[in-house]
């Protein structure tokens, strides 16, 4: 059985730590998963390390179904997030839950993460109404990039901090499970993670919160483009797999790939007849 909203909640009041990762195909999710990784996250983070975009903002819905699909087929106790892209909840409540259960009901996800605060509490009301659970995401919020004028930490000014609070009670009380703080401060964070009864997962908003996501290639070293602040690296993949592919490509050109361990025989006998027959 996949680990169950209660659950998560559950975690919060016996302070156990959540475990979060993005994941974004199948044989990685099986990896993540036999680990022992109890939150999958099917991010639009894929825009900018799948797909080479520059932004989250050209994700599709059905990119992140597909890429949903392969992550349940690899996971069998990991609950599986799918995050909803831009555009796909913010036009109305009727194509917000259309979408949302587009992810349960087509990409076997066991849940949907929306970015936004007080301003689509309703919509996530509409959508955990319908039996649809919703993971919420405030503080640095990627799809609403251009109106925060760029990757800033949130909640640094006392406004600022005061509408994260709000804006905080607001998806708790809309019947969010579970909330996410991004490039917050950590004394902010910790007051929050505190105060409202749902658990907080943090990227970059220090150990205060319930739990931690990262974005699995930040934390591989497979992702080249740039380093975010909040990443540990705990692998440097890119120069592991740099290494060997030069290797495999020096094997081929010198012929000493592929060998007779990864070669096929026939029996001498047939080989001639087929000889005889071709010539």
């Amino acid at each position: 059985m996949r680990i169950s909203v209660n659950q998560i909640r559950e975690k919060k009041t016996k302070s156990e730590p959540l475990v979060m990762l993005t994941c974004y195909d199948y044989s990685t999710a099986r990896i993540l998963d036999d680990a022992g990784i109890e939150l999958l996250l099917v991010g639009d983070s894929l825009g900018t390390v799948m797909l080479g975009y520059e932004s989250t903002i050209p994700v599709t819905m059905d990119d992140i179904v597909h890429h949903t699909k392969a992550v349940v087929r690899g996971s069998k106790k990991a609950m599986v997030v799918a995050d909803m892209p831009f555009l796909s909840y913010q036009v109305n409540r009727e194509e917000a839950l259309y979408n949302a259960g587009r992810f349960i009901q087509e990409g076997g996800a066991g849940a949907v993460k929306m970015e936004g605060g007080e301003n689509i509490a309703s919509i996530i009301k509409s959508i955990t109404s319908a039996g649809i659970p919703v993971m919420a995401h405030l503080g640095l919020t990627p799809q609403y990039i251009h109106a925060l004028g760029g990757y800033r930490i949130q909640g640094k000014s006392i406004d600022s901090a005061v509408r994260l609070y709000q804006d905080a009670l607001a998806v708790e009380q809309a019947g969010a499970f579970a909330l996410v703080l991004e490039t917050v401060p950590t004394l902010v964070a910790a007051h929050i993670s505190k105060v409202i009864k749902i658990p907080t997962i943090g990227i970059g908003a220090g150990a205060g919160c319930d739990g931690q996501v990262q974005v699995v290639h930040d934390i591989l070293g497979s992702f080249l483009d740039f380093k975010p602040k909040h990443a540990r690296c705990y692998a440097n993949l890119a120069k592991t797999i740099t290494e060997a592919v030069t290797t495999y490509r020096d094997n081929v050109i010198s012929h000493d790939f592929p060998g007779d361990e990864e070669s096929f025989t026939i029996d001498r006998e047939v080989y001639e007849e087929f000889k005889r027959r071709i010539s």
